[in-house]
């Protein structure tokens, strides 16, 4: 096994790109959490780069997936809102067969291709995951699911391949076993691991083996959500240390983001110093953990404030594999920029829009459109809170993110489907 890292180390990088879900900006070590240990995770960051500003493309699951598989605002394919369980989903729902994935790049590029965890990118057989790049698939379809015993949803079974399986560990651990028995099967190939993670999302739900491990925690709610990012951190540790037997670790480029921000009421999961939460395009709702790691080629340790999004992930793993970067991509290389060769921000302007709500960053200064129809101007050099509005005070810098908004908005597409966006309080709709 040694010898696949040695091979490796001089040709493509095997590319893993590890996503959790709901996991709020605050929830790790290196940025604040004090009661619930994640030596992994953080570990990521020591070896590697810390994004800081670091968005996701929604505030919600299965658009930002959309948007981090395309490497393109999903707005421009109409794949704006959640689907909804299985049973309830519009039809129309699914990434676009249009739209090539990352995992088929990188299987054109020679790469083996596997997603352990959640899909929620389609339910019909052409759009599950063997269907779309991934020559593996162990996980589920849908945007949620149990962690012990079988789903309470319909449609939404545990999966691997295109067929259904019974799976009796927790769901966690599963998903670590099977990340790990992709990462050391090796062979003649680098890999594309897509480690999807269930954890940190609802229902709260954990074993004793790490709830143990939390007795100083007091609050129940706490303690449990605690637990699920024990087990998600131990899964990446394994994952990790998989990597480093084979020799493989230095040219593995890693990503570590969570697909929105933390849903606080329900889970205790903290945005700190963040405002809001999932749903809301508050930075609380779209800025995220976002590690790099690659030791081959970037430094260990850096802490990086330039605003990066999810998006970046498709050009950035191509890009690292040798590929010829695609012309209609929103997303950018980020070797350059991670590595301090590139001093420059890597985005002007990002944007956002789901459903009544919408916002942008340009440079420090971010306007957000609430649920509620609220304008809110600030600068998150001096108020990352979002507590001022300015608004009123400052109307020429208002009319200019809201005509760069504007100008961006007309090239994207109406929603192939609407669901209940909860925080804009929209009816549902096929």
């Amino acid at each position: 096994m040694a010898g696949m890292g040695q091979m490796m180390a001089s040709g493509q990088p095997n590319i893993l790109l590890i996503v959790a879900d709901d996991l709020g900006y605050a929830e790790i070590g290196v940025q604040g959490c004090k009661d619930i240990p994640t030596p992994n995770i953080d570990s990521i960051a020591r070896n590697g780069v810390r994004f800081t500003s670091g968005y996701v493309s929604c505030p919600v699951c299965s658009p930002t997936r959309a948007g981090l598989m395309t490497g393109r605002y999903q707005q421009r394919f109409g794949h704006e809102f959640n689907p909804g369980p299985a049973r309830e989903a519009s039809d129309s729902f699914g990434l676009p067969l249009s739209e090539e994935t990352l995992a088929d790049r990188m299987k054109r590029l020679g790469y083996r291709t596997g997603l352990v965890g959640k899909w929620h990118l389609g339910y019909k057989p052409e759009y599950l995951p063997t269907k779309r790049g991934f020559d593996e698939f162990f996980g589920f379809p849908g945007g949620a699911h149990d962690y012990m015993g079988p789903d309470r949803r319909d449609g939404n079974p545990i999966m691997r391949g295109d067929e259904a399986v019974e799976e009796k560990e927790y769901l966690t651990d599963a998903f670590a076993r099977e990340a790990v028995n992709f990462v050391g099967r090796g062979g003649n190939k680098p890999f594309f691991l897509y480690l999807a993670f269930n954890a940190v999302h609802n229902p709260l739900q954990a074993t004793s083996k790490y709830k143990d491990r939390l007795a100083a925690i007091s609050d129940d709610k706490r303690r449990t959500y605690g637990a699920m990012m024990l087990a998600m951190d131990d899964a990446i540790g394994g994952v990790v240390a998989k990597l480093r037997q084979t020799g493989a670790e230095d040219n593995t480029l890693i990503f570590f983001i969570s697909d929105n921000g933390g849903p606080t009421p329900q889970t205790t999961s903290k945005n700190t110093p963040l405002r809001g939460f999932k749903g809301q395009v508050w930075e609380g709702g779209i800025r995220v953990p976002f590690l790099v790691q690659w030791k081959k080629r970037l430094p260990a340790g850096r802490v990086d404030d330039r605003p990066v999004i999810g998006l970046d992930v498709y050009p950035t793993a191509v890009a690292a594999a040798g590929g010829k970067l695609p012309t209609n991509l929103d997303g950018v290389d980020l070797t350059p920029f991670a590595s301090g060769a590139n001093k420059t921000s890597p985005h002007d302007v990002l944007y956002w829009r789901f459903g009544a709500q919408s916002a942008i960053r340009k440079g420090d200064w971010k306007l957000a459109r609430a649920a509620d129809g609220q304008v809110h101007l600030s600068n998150l050099a001096t108020d990352i809170g979002e507590s001022s509005n300015l608004a009123a005070s400052d109307a020429g810098k208002l009319k200019e993110l809201e005509t760069a908004y504007d100008a961006w908005n007309r090239q994207m597409i109406e929603p192939k489907w609407r669901v209940q966006d909860r925080a804009g309080k929209r009816k549902a709709k096929a």
